[in-house]
């Protein structure tokens, strides 16, 4: 019998999978989550609103591309996953 996979170890598999994506969707996140905190403060220039926004999703963006470099490096250091991605075939990476 086959161990079903928990929804976690699910989840932990797909953001492997998409490592870029999953980025670009916490900045998405964390950049309109600033501007909606940033919008309820008063007494501040939008200009000031909008740069504050963004260093906010910055650091949290530099956060999450090391949080998936730390991952990457642990998972060829265990040998969790292949050394290629699925799309590449080893045989053919030396090819001329």
């Amino acid at each position: 019998m086959a161990e079903s996979k928990t929804k976690i170890a699910e989840i932990r598999e797909w953001i492997v999978d998409h490592k870029l994506r999953t980025v670009g969707c916490l900045w998405l996140s964390g950049i309109s989550g600033s501007i909606a905190y940033n919008w309820s403060k008063p007494g501040m220039k939008t200009s000031v609103r909008i740069i504050h926004a963004r260093l906010h999703a910055q650091a949290l963006t530099l956060a999450a591309l090391a949080g998936a470099a730390a991952v990457e490096y642990y998972d060829h250091k265990t040998g969790a996953t292949d050394r290629y991605p699925k799309f590449l075939k080893p045989d053919n990476l030396n090819k001329d």
